[in-house]
């Protein structure tokens, strides 16, 4: 039964991905950045395991991982979790920088680190939920976009790495998408927030299973998914 450790499945493309897999009888183990937040996922998941890390602290994830007991095999990780914070780089105080760069890039990087053996083990899969930010900047994003900007060169560079070990890595990069973080980056630019105009959590959820089960012989490097219309 294949492994998957997946990052953000609280909620949005993370927790439809997790259903999607748990749904198919896939093994699931889900990182929570404390042990409260850990009981709550596991909650909505029955059968899931889970494991505490904080992404915001990635230079305590190897501490966190080893007072914890690691599943046997990964067959993949799909990093989801991510966090946004919108303004002008005039207005942006370090404090955000720092936030966004750690949990969206030094955090998957350092987790991705930490579990490369295992992956090695099982010529395993890293998904990488980048966006549309990760190709084009734009005004006021630009602690995201530089965050998501490096975890493309991230994706790039380990799928290079990691190529003589079997390793594949993918980098899907979704337009807008109907979750509670664009709810969250509507409130931030002041504008109302429609659902219905934007991609479902499952569509992007369908094309991270498509990279996850590739046959052997081919993998899927990058992928843009844009809303309809």
């Amino acid at each position: 039964m294949p492994v998957h450790l997946i990052t953000g499945a609280g909620s949005g493309i993370g927790a439809a991905v997790a259903r999607r897999l748990l749904d198919r009888g896939d093994q699931i183990v889900l990182l929570a950045r404390d042990a409260g937040r850990a009981r709550e996922i596991a909650g909505s998941f029955p059968g899931a395991s889970t494991i505490v890390g904080d992404l915001a602290q990635p230079g305590r994830l190897s501490w966190a991982l080893s007072k914890q007991a690691l599943p046997d095999r990964i067959d993949s990780i799909v990093h989801a979790a991510g966090v946004v914070d919108l303004g002008p780089v005039a207005d942006l105080p370090a404090t955000l920088w720092e936030r966004q760069l750690a949990v969206n890039l030094v955090g998957p990087a350092e987790l991705t680190r930490l579990l490369l053996p295992l992956l090695r083990m099982q010529k395993g899969r890293v998904v990488f939920v980048n966006s549309g930010a990760g190709l084009h900047a734009h005004a006021d994003w630009s602690a995201y976009a530089a965050s998501k900007h490096g975890l493309k060169a991230l994706a790039d560079s380990l799928r290079a790495e990691e190529a003589e070990h079997g390793v594949r890595v993918t980098s899907i990069y979704p337009g807008r998408t109907a979750t509670p973080m664009q709810e969250r980056v509507h409130q931030q630019e002041g504008r109302d927030y429609d659902a219905s105009r934007f991609i479902t959590a499952d569509s992007v959820a369908t094309t991270i299973l498509t990279a996850l089960d590739l046959p052997d012989d081919a993998a899927l490097t990058d992928l843009t998914i844009r809303p309809r219309g």
